[in-house]
């Protein structure tokens, strides 16, 4: 697992006055996600105005729409589309069998990520005139009256966020359907 993240450049060696422990998480798929304990530094990291939605909001604001067909969209591994900034990734720093390591792109773990993640991406998509969507972090669902026009959104999003360096993870784009899952409702 670390092999290959140092090879996608999500994370390299470094040498950090800081560490973390590690936290491997078992996926749902069987896969491994590194995720580091990153409570200390979570602790002392100054607050950052939310910016994420409320799930409940999401889900009373998707069933007003009372649409006939829907489409979801995940971003695959959103949070290492995003560079972190060189002076700040010392404080990222964790250990892996004996050599220290640090995060290149935002670190799955950390207080922020999902705030700052939401936020890039809302971005990117408002950039791109997305058409009409929710949008949750990384998942992202569209409707419509018909399955063709909810194709369409689907593709213009997907296109949205491939022009802003995001990537698709094909198996996690659901639809056009008339019922389907969006974060686990």
């Amino acid at each position: 697992m670390i092999r290959e993240l140092e090879s996608q450049g999500v994370v390299s060696k470094t040498h950090s006055p800081f560490n973390s422990p590690i936290w491997p998480v078992r996926k749902s798929d069987g896969e491994w996600r590194l995720t580091v304990d990153y409570r200390a530094l979570n602790e002392v990291t100054p607050p950052l105005s939310a910016a994420v939605p409320d799930m409940l909001e999401l889900q009373y604001e998707l069933e007003s729409k009372a649409a006939k067909w829907y489409a979801t969209i995940d971003i695959a591994n959103a949070f290492f589309s995003i560079p972190l900034a060189a002076e700040c990734r010392p404080q990222f720093a964790f250990t892996w069998r004996g050599v220290q390591y640090t995060w290149n792109r935002l670190p799955q773990g950390w207080k922020h990520s999902p705030t700052i993640c939401h936020g890039l991406i809302q971005a990117a998509l408002e950039k791109g005139e997305a058409p009409e969507h929710i949008q949750y972090i990384n998942d992202i669902i569209v409707w419509g009256n018909t399955a063709m026009e909810v194709f369409e959104k689907g593709e213009k999003i997907i296109q949205v966020l491939l022009e802003a360096s995001f990537a698709i993870k094909k198996s996690k784009v659901k639809g056009p359907a008339r019922e389907i899952q969006f974060l686990g409702v």
